[in-house]
């Protein structure tokens, strides 16, 4: 038996599809891989951050999957902490510039423009934005947390 729909019915599917896939189509991911790579903090080590106070390379050797992306590290040692504690580890507001979060929208964060602060660790899009970053990291902190994840949509 075909399938009939009154012009009204059919006015309402339309209007639903046209107000709910664009956001689904253009939501964004928890967690910053880039357009072309499925790699996390564009592959350096997030434990490394942490044991050495700079940004590392990743190695393909030592890898692990969270949150949808691959995440890579220099040692065996920093792999297994970060299994341990994803969350400890993990750059805040999924590797996304931690400004543009506060300012509600999302940017590519670098990894060489990073914070450690209150043992989290948050990312910025260049030098530029780092130092607006460093002129209140409290105040963007708390406007960037009540901005995420709602800012992914």
């Amino acid at each position: 038996m075909p399938l009939s729909f009154t012009r009204k019915s059919l006015a309402a599917i339309i209007l639903a599809i046209a107000v709910f896939a664009p956001a689904a189509a253009f939501a964004k991911d928890p967690v910053y891989t880039g357009r072309f790579s499925n790699l996390a903090v564009d592959g350096y080590d997030a434990v490394a951050y942490f044991t050495e106070s700079a940004p590392v390379k990743g190695d393909k050797a030592f890898t692990t999957d969270y949150n949808g992306a691959e995440w890579r590290f220099s040692s065996a040692d920093n792999l297994a902490a970060f299994k341990a504690a994803p969350e400890k580890y993990a750059p805040q507001y999924g590797g996304y510039c931690a400004w543009a979060v506060s300012q509600n929208y999302t940017a590519r964060g670098n990894p060489e423009n990073f914070t450690v602060v209150d043992g989290k660790l948050y990312l910025n899009y260049n030098d530029e934005i780092q130092k607006r970053w460093e002129e209140d990291i409290p105040g963007f902190v708390a406007k960037a947390d009540e901005n995420w994840p709602g800012v992914l949509n």
